[in-house]
């Protein structure tokens, strides 16, 4: 067997080279699918203040429907980023609240959140003159 020639080396080496940049994004991909979700980042940003009970989430967050309030918060939990408190009383009250590493996402939603709104205006005329543009190809 002959061994690999040059490019072969290079191909290897680059591979190699790309194997923890492409870790590092696998990871980065994930904690993205579990926090990046518009729900998500609307329920992070409400408990920003403290605690709130089911309820108040909901009333806070327009459109979310309470089976996706439900699963939202559920996911949210799994991954350590709130409590769930039930305190018995009739009927039981149940309370959610960020936890220490969920108070950690709150600037960079924040930080979103501004952004957002800060070009709200320049991306809906983006979209408009697309819309136009590819109304007009079809048209053609």
């Amino acid at each position: 067997m002959t061994p690999p020639g040059r490019s072969a080396r290079r191909n290897i080496e680059v591979t190699k080279a790309h194997r923890g940049a492409h870790v590092e994004c696998v990871a980065v991909r994930e904690v993205l699918n579990l926090v990046g979700d518009k729900w998500s980042v609307l329920v992070v940003g409400t408990l920003g203040n403290g605690p709130l009970r089911f309820g108040e989430i909901k009333r806070s967050i327009e459109g979310i429907s309470q089976r996706m309030l439900t699963l939202t918060l559920r996911g949210l939990e799994r991954d350590g980023l709130l409590t769930r408190t039930v305190t018995p009383t009739i009927p039981p009250r149940v309370d959610y609240e960020l936890t220490r590493l969920g108070l950690t996402l709150l600037d960079p939603v924040r930080a979103l959140a501004a952004w957002a709104a800060r070009h709200r205006t320049a991306i809906q005329t983006a979209r408009d003159r697309f819309d136009r543009q590819a109304a007009g190809k079809k048209l053609t």
